[in-house]
């Protein structure tokens, strides 16, 4: 009898016509290194009296389908999860294509989602699937991923897949030695590490249903954050703290054979950051800031994928 492993397991993944029911064809594998992607639904116990010491058999209650998925950055396949997020870009150019995800729609797109495990088999399709917060880190060395957040619908498992033979990507990843920081246009210096987090904040729909499940997940108003640790050189972020003032930061990465990604963020706020000096070593200060939208640009963030992919 095979057991299961982490090692053979796929996942495919293809947008929603529909909220909730997973589309016929048009999945794509995707690249993942982890994923608690799942659905729960616990036991409550019972509370009647009179019938002895020992309890009642309890009751299920509500599912709850949510769960994180871990994915690298990439040229191709993270635009599905920037599609997600920010609802679907603005396409130009003839190859390479240029695909621009602007924060700020009211509506998002929703996924299904399979997790495959061949060996027993077990194929859970995850549908109704919308991305409430997406996070990722930028430092020195070590793995580029980002974290993916959903809200699903539903779990419907079975024995054989779903999603047919989904179609296979080109993976292009970028690391951490391709990032770079600039704020209003110029190289950022001093930066040992960077913390970028957007969430849609949904709003689950808990009607009652007698299949448990929710209505929908609506996005609220968004949030845009993170922090920057930096080694203490000069006053620039702190007097741009002090003084109130919003700036432009932008995280890139360039591969060497010209695919591309940029976050922009086009009005950052800086706390004023406690500087502190802990020891022989050299000092260095943490600004957590907070994103709103630029009265210019007309939005908070936009985030730039260019790649070989026509249409996401």
């Amino acid at each position: 009898m095979a057991r299961a492993q982490g090692a053979r397991a796929q996942m495919a993944l293809a947008f929603e016509t529909t909220y909730g029911t997973p589309p016929a064809g048009g999945f794509t594998k995707m690249p993942f290194a982890s994923t608690t992607l799942g659905a729960e639904q616990p036991l409550l116990n019972s509370e009647l009296l009179g019938y002895g010491r020992d309890p009642l058999a309890p009751i299920k209650d509500a599912v709850t389908a949510d769960g994180d998925v871990v994915v690298p950055l990439d040229a191709e396949a993270f635009g599905f999860w920037l599609k997600a997020a920010f609802g679907a870009p603005t396409t130009t150019g003839t190859g390479p294509w240029t695909h621009e995800f602007r924060s700020g729609a009211w509506t998002l797109p929703s996924l299904s989602i399979e997790t495959g495990m061949p060996e027993v088999p077990r194929y859970a399709m995850y549908s109704g699937c919308v991305l409430d917060q997406i996070t990722w880190q930028m430092q020195r060395s070590g793995l580029l991923t980002a974290t993916a957040r959903l809200v699903a619908q539903g779990e419907t498992v079975g024995t054989t897949t779903s999603a047919g033979t989904p179609a296979a990507l080109e993976l292009k990843r970028f690391g951490h030695f391709n990032g770079s920081i600039t704020r209003n246009g110029t190289a950022l210096g001093n930066v040992v590490s960077a913390d970028i987090t957007y969430a849609n904040n949904l709003d689950r729909i808990e009607t009652i249903r007698s299949d448990g499940r929710i209505d929908g997940a609506d996005p609220s108003i968004a949030a845009l954050t993170g922090s920057i640790e930096v080694r203490f050189a000069d006053s620039t972020l702190v007097t741009q703290a002090i003084n109130g003032d919003p700036c432009e930061l932008e995280f890139a990465y360039v591969l060497p054979s010209g695919e591309s990604f940029t976050f922009t963020v086009h009005a950052v706020y800086l706390p004023r950051p406690r500087i502190e000096i802990s020891g022989p070593q050299g000092v260095q200060a943490t600004f957590d800031w907070q994103a709103a939208r630029d009265s210019v640009v007309g939005r908070m963030c936009t985030a730039t994928l260019i790649n070989d992919i026509e249409v996401y």
